[in-house]
């Protein structure tokens, strides 16, 4: 068992560190609303911490699971980071999808302190947290991977090193390019099964036992049939994603007509007032567009 620090309680970090505290590890928590740390303490036991240098005093490991480049920037490296209150020794590991510039930044800064870095990006969902059962993909040393990789299995399914830093946040990009057309087709697929006055849970029964079926469509294809999208995978959250998928293609010249095409698709969701909805909206879109 490890002393350990979960930083950043959303819909995902909040059963993530849930489960490190029911396999045993002796976790402090901090939260930027401070209430969602009290309130998980309250459920969890262990601590909480004003801020995050003293959410990490003394942890073994610090995972951090934020929205977005600047927020892991503020948290780690920021007026009472964590890199100010770890310890020599202790790994971070970074569970947000963010930017490979930025894992790149705070990987180098964590190094000059005596500190080890792993970009461990996840795939899975709120379901996959909750359950415990997400697919973890990670970059940096070997060394760092293995120190942490024991302790990520409280909450994974799947969990390996990709490459050197940054490989993890790449093969994150990998997953929301490949989701983004899966969840497109999906839409496609029951709006036109609709038009031609078909049944369209009846058709995904059949069509999922087959090459069409996917995630996306075990997992989707009944609550978008529902008109039904406050749940799950925020649209803003995957524009975010998008966005370094398609900067990402443009500095290293890979490209991504489908992912752009389907991003262009999300921006006219958040239009609708959708930003908040699960990235299966793009069915609502079609309905709405034509």
């Amino acid at each position: 068992m490890v002393k350990a620090a979960f930083l950043g309680l959303g819909v995902m970090g909040y059963p993530m560190a849930g489960h490190l505290a029911a396999k045993g590890h002796e976790v402090t928590v901090y939260n930027r609303t401070a209430a969602k740390a009290e309130a998980w303490v309250a459920e969890h036991g262990g601590a909480m911490g004003a801020t995050p240098a003293e959410a990490v005093a003394g942890a073994d490991f610090v995972m951090t699971c934020v929205g977005n480049d600047d927020d892991l920037r503020a948290v780690c490296a920021g007026p009472g980071g964590a890199f100010e209150g770890m310890k020599a020794g202790a790994v971070l590991v970074d569970h947000t999808t963010v930017s490979a510039r930025v894992t790149a930044e705070l990987s180098a800064l964590a190094a000059e302190k005596g500190l080890g870095f792993v970009d461990a990006p996840i795939s899975g969902g709120q379901a996959g947290a909750e359950n415990g059962a997400l697919s973890v993909m990670c970059g940096g040393t070997q060394e760092d991977f293995d120190r942490a990789a024991p302790v990520i299995d409280a909450y994974a399914k799947i969990c390996r090193l990709m490459g050197p830093s940054g490989a993890g946040q790449i093969t994150k990009m990998c997953n929301q390019i490949a989701i983004a057309g899966v969840v497109q087709g999906l839409s496609e697929a029951l709006n036109f099964a609709e038009k031609a006055g078909m049944d369209g849970a009846q058709v995904v029964e059949v069509i999922s036992q087959g090459a069409a079926g996917s995630w996306q469509m075990a997992n989707r294809y009944q609550t978008m049939l529902a008109d039904h999208y406050e749940h799950g995978f925020a649209v803003d959250w995957m524009r975010k994603d998008l966005g370094i998928c398609l900067a990402t293609g443009e500095e290293i010249g890979a490209a991504l007509p489908v992912t752009a095409l389907v991003d262009q698709f999300y921006k006219d969701v958040q239009a609708m007032g959708g930003g908040r909805w699960d990235t299966s909206a793009l069915l609502k879109r079609l309905k709405a567009f034509g």
